[in-house]
């Protein structure tokens, strides 16, 4: 027998992030160290991870997690808080009908989770009101496809990225957001410079900078634009007329709504410059291979489905679909989000990509599962499930897996809503977050590293997530929890699970189930895989059948379609203006995005300190010429306001962003700031088609927010938000951050630190400076020679280097010197101060990388040879890239 060995095991898994998919392969050991690679036999990631994926070890810790079920916040045991939430929902049923409960999911869940949730909701509990927060990012491509092809059929796969001669991203920052998935675009132009890349945004985003041309179209008209591109190629002959007499129908009517436009009668209705406008055309026109990515810049808009089927219709007229390198290809938000789709989890589905208002079909699903009653009609999708909780038309509700009221529009009307329910129960792995803390019951979930099941990504490929560490504490994976729910509510025959793979069975054989061709999704091919095989799946695209047991990289290169007579079909679409335009009160259109690092609600991400170095607080990012006109300084704070509410936001004066318009990130939370959320600002409107709110287009307004103080704390230990007026909180390495700003000057600071610090101001020696006069404020309290934390106040945001001071924090004793930096606000020398982070993957910041262009670093490809900064996941070489410009041009 060996000793002082430390064994490890290596598991196969997916991340748990955007809906790339990519394939990770995790190292656990006995000692409980995990560390992480991108697998590079996963046909999704070939082994690259963007920098969320790479610091996925950091995430998984313990901090922060619900451990055991609660009830009112107290402790309960698992029976307890399983008998009430089933109690709660038998009791609304029988006294209010099937409609008075509802079911809240997310892209997170497991496609078992997802399907025993459905399964419980639309074909036992008998109501369709089971949604998603996938309504919030994908629905308008759901129905897009649906209306099209007559099923919500992603035709494509990721191979056709590199087949491609012309991508054109619409509405996508993929190099944020699909950051592997863009360095696969960049890598395939780069072995053919031929091929072209088109960027059709109103923002400048970092997926400009590896574009050959960017229409920044004013918000809101991409159907405009398509519309005149189906009109171009109609007229030049640029069509496939076999294809489109044989396989399609509608045609004589999406062109007759397209009108006779030309270039210059498009640029002016979308802002554009008509030469642009003419360039984008001719290329579509002229190059046969396109493949046309779109994501939420398109999905989330009030008529964000008739802009997936413009998108569709120019690919149809061109016969551009099914083959190698062309097609329409929706890129997912989620992980799971297709995963969700496939088992009916929107309010208007039923599983197995079966539509709730065909009779035959619920029939059908209703002999499968031997279901007492299927819902009859369509659920209420997100927006409006939460206006009938408000309106006490919902009596019980069941949120898994997700933080609606930080990722609702209008979600302070959905906190209101969620206050007043007379029964709710959240299932998560965190204890505490936005929605949480409106739980009567909250359950304990395994989260990812921890939980079995599988994912679909955009591409349609069912991938496995596998566990790696043991559930902690009481935590129990969702699929478990719906069905002792389930149980308990008088359906256990149905719901007799004892693993993952048996509910995996059964999906796979719905699937499958009188279907002969006749619908898009089919993995009977697996129906009978063993628990063995189900732990042994290989990533794998659908559909998948005993004829095609390898699965199927493309559909409807055959010309055939899922609608009735099989063809596809063409739609008619009239470009509509937002509900809402801006007005003299709200000028401004308000524009949620995403930020580099993080993810949805921060709850796993804001776990990682590297990934807050990016950026760490909200941002209000405008064009110079508004932030002159509103007397916005780079830096200075902003209180942005629409007629439904307000927050507090960093401003980022930036020429990247359109004149009229003003962008904000999603991803803060009551948890990590205060009067940091930007959802409670956007309305309410909705895609009347999808149901998926318009996220891009809300009217609003900027003025300047002028506190009396700015200032900003790092500390070893938590410090108390409770008597600030604006903060953002987030961790970086060895110390906790905090942005701050007060109304008022604290009559004593002394007090004040003290008081911020709490506990572990007591007992460590305080270093101070002030000046009243100028209202600057310096602390240092240091214990044992190390710093315990630091405190700078000043009267505006002009304050010390935070990178700076927090390798301070590294240090097993401070010296002489960095004592008499810390009092002075500034280090000894420049190299100290590395800048905020550019690399989050290595940890290289803005100046390091700046000396070294100085230094004679004239590409981004040197800058990586000696920092390694962007050679690894690629998501910071456009910025680099643009450093690089700068410094050699002398800006």
């Amino acid at each position: 027998m060996t000793t002082g060995v430390i064994q490890s095991t290596t598991t196969k898994t997916a991340c748990p992030y955007c809906g790339v998919g990519c394939g990770i392969k995790v190292e656990a050991s006995a000692d409980g160290a995990v560390t992480l690679r991108g697998d590079t036999e996963h046909p999704a990631n070939f082994g690259r991870l963007c920098s969320k994926g790479s610091a996925l070890g950091e995430t998984i810790g313990l901090e922060g997690r619900l451990l055991q079920p609660l009830i009112r916040g107290k402790p309960a045991s698992w029976d307890t808080a399983l008998d009430t939430i089933a109690r709660a929902f038998s009791d609304a049923i029988a006294q209010h009908g099937p409609d008075s409960v509802a079911f809240y999911g997310s892209g997170q869940l497991l496609t078992e989770d997802y399907y025993v949730l459905n399964k419980l909701a639309k074909g036992f509990a008998g109501t369709a009101n089971i949604d998603t927060n996938s309504r919030l990012c994908m629905a308008s491509s759901v129905a897009g496809h649906t209306r099209a092809f007559g099923s919500d059929t992603v035709p494509g796969n990721y191979a056709d990225l590199e087949a491609a001669d012309l991508l054109v991203l619409a509405g996508s920052n993929a190099a944020w957001c699909h950051p592997v998935l863009h360095q696969r675009m960049l890598a395939a132009k780069a072995a053919d410079p031929r091929k072209r890349i088109v960027v059709i945004d109103p923002r400048r985003t970092a997926t400009c900078e590896g574009a050959d041309l960017h229409l920044p179209l004013r918000p809101g008209s991409d159907a405009a634009l398509f519309n005149g591109l189906l009109t171009h190629l109609a007229k030049g002959g640029h069509t496939a007329g076999a294809f489109v007499a044989d396989h399609t129908t509608g045609s004589g009517a999406a062109l007759a709504s397209a009108g006779s436009a030309d270039a210059a009668v498009v640029a002016e209705a979308c802002g554009l410059e008509p030469a642009a406008v003419g360039q984008f055309f001719e290329w579509f026109a002229t190059t046969p291979k396109v493949v046309t990515l779109y994501s939420q810049g398109i999905n989330q808009s009030s008529s964000g489905t008739d802009k997936v089927n413009a998108i569709i219709n120019c690919h149809l007229l061109t016969g551009r679909i099914g083959h190698p390198g062309m097609g329409p290809f929706s890129l997912t938000g989620q992980p799971n989000a297709m995963g969700g789709r496939e088992v009916g989890g929107l309010a208007n589905q039923l599983a197995a990509h079966m539509d709730l208002g065909n009779g035959a079909h619920r029939a059908l699903v209703q002999r499968f599962w031997q279901a007492p009653r299927v819902a009859q009609k369509a659920g209420l999708k997100a927006v409006e499930l939460f206006e009938a909780i408000g309106a006490g038309r919902i009596k019980a509700v069941w949120i898994l897996s997700t933080n609606p009221l930080v990722s609702l529009p209008e979600a302070d009307r959905a906190r209101a809503a969620l206050a007043a329910c007379d029964f709710v129960a959240v299932s998560d792995c965190m204890r505490h977050t936005d929605t949480t803390r409106h739980a009567h019951v909250l359950l304990p979930a395994a989260a990812w590293g921890e939980k079995n099941g599988t994912v679909t990504n955009s591409e349609r490929r069912i991938s496995r997530q596998r566990a790696f560490l043991p559930a902690p504490g009481e935590a129990k994976p969702d699929w478990w929890a719906v069905c002792a729910v389930a149980k308990r509510m008088g359906f256990g025959a149905a719901f007799e699970f004892a693993t993952p793979a048996a509910i995996f069975r059964e999906h796979a054989a719905l699937s499958g189930f009188e279907n002969n061709g006749t619908r898009d999704f089919d993995i009977s091919g697996l129906a009978a895989i063993t628990d063995a095989g189900y732990e042994a799946l290989a990533p794998v695209q659908w559909p998948l059948t005993g004829a095609a047991p390898q699965g199927q990289p493309r559909l409807f290169g055959d010309g055939r379609f899922f609608t009735p007579d099989r063809k596809a079909r063409f739609i008619a679409v009239t470009p509509r203006p937002p509900v809402q335009a801006p007005s003299a009160a709200f000028p401004l259109v308000l524009n949620t995005a995403r930020v580099r690092d993080h993810w949805h609600t921060m709850t796993r991400t804001g776990k990682s300190p590297r990934l807050s170095g990016h950026v760490f607080e909200p941002f209000a990012q405008l064009h110079p010429r508004d932030a002159q006109a509103l007397g916005l300084a780079d830096r200075a704070l902003a209180r942005v306001s629409t007629a439904c509410g307000t927050m507090v936001a960093r401003v980022q004066v930036s020429p990247d962003q359109q004149p009229g318009s003003l962008c904000v990130p999603m991803h803060w939370t009551g948890e990590f700031s205060r009067e940091g959320r930007v959802n409670p600002l956007v309305n309410a409107v909705v895609d009347p088609v999808s149901g998926q709110p318009e996220s891009k287009q809300t009217p609003a307004r900027v003025a300047p927010f002028a506190p009396a103080w700015q200032g900003f704390c790092l500390s070893r230990s938590p410090v108390s938000t409770q008597d600030l007026d604006w903060w953002v909180q987030g961790l970086a390495a060895e110390h906790q951050r905090t942005e701050m700003a007060g109304d008022s000057l604290p009559a004593d600071w002394d007090a004040f630190a003290r008081a911020l610090m709490g506990a572990p101001a007591q007992g460590a020696a305080w270093v101070a400076y002030r000046d009243a006069l100028a209202r600057r404020y310096r602390f240092a309290a240091v214990r044992d020679g190390q710093l315990e934390a630091c405190i700078f106040i000043g009267p505006d945001h002009a304050l010390a280097p935070r990178e700076w001071l927090g390798g301070l924090f590294l240090k097993d004793r401070l010296s002489d010197d960095d004592r008499a930096s810390l009092l002075a606000g500034r280090p000894r020398a420049a190299s100290e101060d590395t800048g905020p982070v550019v690399c989050s993957c290595f940890g290289v910041g803005r100046n390091v990388i700046a000396r070294a262009i100085g230094e004679g670093c004239g590409s981004v490809a040197a800058v990586g040879d000696l920092l390694k900064a962007g050679t690894n996941c690629g998501s910071c070489r456009p910025e680099i890239g643009r450093m690089v410009g700068k410094m050699r041009a002398g800006v």
